[in-house]
């Protein structure tokens, strides 16, 4: 029944087609209107990278200008690969991995070895307000990464994390093109849903634009039983007078996700063997609920053709609540094990954050200077509570199910949660970056004064545990140089002051449960290079290689059971990234990256693969006019469970495939998406990253996706 109706779609799809009109007679050039649609909107729909994007301090610029590893990944590739999270967009990515947080519906991502948490993702460049733990990519015309520290460019992540690398959101605005879009959509078991997307401008001049997008889904995955549902409304508007320019974006998400297939701590001498690829080992009544009111303000101000005054404001609002779960797996032969300790965790955030500042271009000639000064500030409060309950003993491949049980320790006020946190985040910044020889040497030094206060307060009264306020000059100098046209070079060396870590709730874990360690510093050292071939008239492929090595206080359990700083983290490794189009309708996406991680004493990090790789292929039909074949392989390499690198996942390469298909009715574009990732729908183990304990993770099931859209 369930590939019956993901077929269904396309078959709907031509039925209707069939019925409308299709204007037969030629054009001059004898491409009947009819064809020149398709042709159009085959092109319009291309999935695409975009090399470069928004580098905070420094501005919208392209990669070759940057001495940083920066890409951007376009609402093409989301509406064409009909992803349900952000985790899903960054799969493209050959130097990111995605796990899930510890327990919840909370996507974590691995960038050079180092977690980068939901709460530190950015939205139109401000840290705070976008969604935290799940992101649903409907809204958003680009999803933009960084590879690398980038506390200088946007300041600390207020959750601490983003050391190897930051991923900014930018959510969507009026082009100059109307647009009315409508999309219907099927995703495993039984995830239906829709989403529209309007778009206009208006004025003698376009100066004024509003574009209003949401989407609804609902319904169960392709994991047996997980159920997942999604509601997000987005409205931008903008203005654009010339001199001046002023943008509002306002969105609701509302996520909501049933029986989660949770996490596997291992306590067993050597690894379980993997489930069946759907199989779900959740208890029913696990849930995680999330809903999130956020939205920004930006303005731009031209003071003269040369200096540009700017400033942002954002704000966010969080309610989430859940039932969270996991298994730890004692006996890996026979699958015996226990629940863990279950928990019941409300959780409010009320987030705001403003930036300003000037950039001013002086010179012309040989030498150039772009001048950037400024600051932001970043205030966060978290009001949550817990219930932790009883274990129960499980069963890896026979799940027991139990209704929710007893309470064993529980903190705060679970009907109305208490401030636990409290972060303020300032900095100051100036920089130069120094243009010789026509910019084909581009010098950027520059600082920033970074300061985190950091309040933490008792789950038993509310009274204030820990105070931590640190303040840090980080540094950041870089250079790139252009010998040949499509060449460029770069170096930098970047410090960072990141938020201390907080330790995890469970007392089973750690003796400091809830503790938040000291702010810590780290440094950054990378050298590489970006080829532009179509500078050169090779194709229309970029080509970007970087070596790197980042240095910074580990974290653990220390031999007390506490949780708190271990020794020192040094992580070395090279990237290779390459996309475009190859070969007219034939598009690339794929990399690879190789990770050394390394703890005191030689260990490796857990959950950091040394090899990934990616390769996603589009390619056009020259015999089938409208139709584009997809593919994409994942290869994640073997990576270590504990912190004593005994136990040791097995590498995984998976394969998924797709077609779309743009056809016209009368003069109305349709499109036509199937996709299936994890074709072979092999079962394996994906990741083993965890911040407290080994636990792993287990990788999608086959997953067929199916979509039709019209533009009108």
């Amino acid at each position: 029944m369930n590939y019956r109706i993901a077929a269904s779609l396309p078959t709907l799809a031509l039925a209707i087609v069939s019925t409308t009109p299709v204007i037969a007679q030629e054009t001059d050039d004898g491409v009947g209107p009819e064809n020149r649609v398709v042709i159009v909107a085959q092109a319009e729909n291309e999935t695409q990278v975009d090399n470069g994007g928004d580098l905070g301090v420094l501005g919208d610029k392209p990669a070759e200008d940057l001495p940083f590893a920066v890409r951007s990944y376009d609402e093409s590739l989301i509406l064409n690969q009909q992803p349900l999270t952000l985790g899903e967009v960054l799969e493209n990515d050959p130097t990111i991995r995605t796990t899930y947080g510890y327990g919840n519906a909370s996507e974590l991502f691995v960038v050079r070895g180092f977690p980068l948490f939901g709460d530190d993702v950015g939205l139109n460049g401000l840290y705070g307000v976008a969604p935290r733990q799940l992101v649903a990519p409907e809204l958003f015309e680009s999803v933009q990464v960084l590879n690398g520290s980038s506390a200088f460019l946007n300041g600390a992540a207020p959750g601490g994390s983003g050391l190897g690398g930051s991923v900014n959101l930018v959510l969507k605005r009026a082009g100059a093109d109307p647009l009315n879009r409508v999309t219907a959509g099927f995703v495993g078991d039984g995830h239906v849903g829709g989403s529209f997307d309007v778009s206009r401008r208006f004025g003698e001049a376009g100066e004024w634009g509003l574009r209003v997008n949401g989407a609804w889904r609902d319904g169960e995955v392709s994991i047996d039983g997980e159920d997942r549902r999604t509601q997000v409304l987005g409205g931008g508007f903008d203005y654009d007078g010339g001199n001046l320019r002023v943008g509002l974006d306002l969105a609701y998400q509302d996520v909501r996700v049933d029986r989660l297939r949770p996490k596997v701590t291992v306590a067993s001498a050597t690894v379980p063997a993997v489930p069946d690829a759907s199989a779900n080992y959740a208890q029913d009544y696990t849930y995680t609920d999330l809903q999130d009111v956020f939205g920004t303000l930006s303005l731009e101000y031209d003071l003269a053709d040369n200096a540009m005054f700017y400033a942002r404001a954002g704000a966010r609002e969080g309610d989430e609540e859940g039932i969270y779960g996991g298994i730890t797996v004692n006996d890996a032969a026979t699958g015996d094990g226990t629940s863990g300790f279950h928990s019941y965790i409300p959780f409010k955030s009320s987030n705001q954050a403003v930036e300003a500042g000037l950039r001013a271009q002086v010179g012309e000639g040989a030498i150039t200077h772009e001048f950037n000064f400024g600051g932001n500030i970043v205030w966060q409060e978290d009001r949550t509570a817990y219930d932790f309950f009883t274990p129960f003993d499980t069963n890896l491949y026979d799940p027991v199910q139990v209704s929710q049980q007893p309470t064993a320790f529980a903190g705060g006020d679970l009907d109305d949660p208490y401030p636990i946190a409290k972060r303020r985040l300032t900095s100051g910044f100036v920089s130069d970056t120094v243009g010789l020889f026509g910019d084909r040497v581009l010098l950027t030094g520059g600082l920033r004064i970074q300061a985190i206060r950091q309040e933490s307060f008792s789950y038993f009264g509310g009274a204030l545990d820990t105070r931590y306020d640190a303040d840090a000059v980080t540094p950041v100098a870089g250079i790139v140089a252009k010998p040949v046209e499509g060449l460029s070079l770069y170096a930098n060396r970047i410090e960072a002051l990141q938020q201390g870590p907080t330790a995890p709730l469970d007392p089973a874990l750690v003796s400091n449960p809830g503790a938040t360690l000291a702010p810590r510093k780290s440094t950054q050292y990378e050298i590489g290079g970006k080829l532009a071939l179509a500078d050169l008239g090779l194709g229309d492929v970029f080509l970007g290689l970087a070596a790197y090595r980042i240095e910074r206080p580990g974290e653990g359990v220390l031999p007390d059971g506490s949780f708190g700083y271990l020794g020192d983290q040094r992580h070395e490794g090279v990237e290779f990234t390459v996309n475009g189009s190859i070969l007219p309708g034939l598009r690339l996406i794929a990399g690879a990256a190789v990770t050394d991680a390394t703890l005191d004493g030689g260990a490796k990090v857990p959950g950091v693969p040394e090899f990934t790789a990616n390769a996603d292929v589009e390619w056009d039909l020259p015999f089938i006019p409208g139709l584009t074949l997809t593919g994409r392989a994942m290869h994640t390499g073997e990576q270590w469970i504990d912190a004593a690198n005994t136990l040791q996942l097995d590498s995984w390469t998976r394969f998924d495939v797709g077609a779309r298909y743009v056809l016209a009715a009368g003069e109305v574009p349709v499109t036509l998406r199937v996709t299936v990732d994890n074709v072979a729908d092999n079962a394996y183990w994906a990741s083993a990253f965890d911040t407290f304990s080994s636990a792993i993770l287990q990788g999608q099931p086959r997953t067929v996706k199916a979509s039709i859209s019209m533009d009108f």
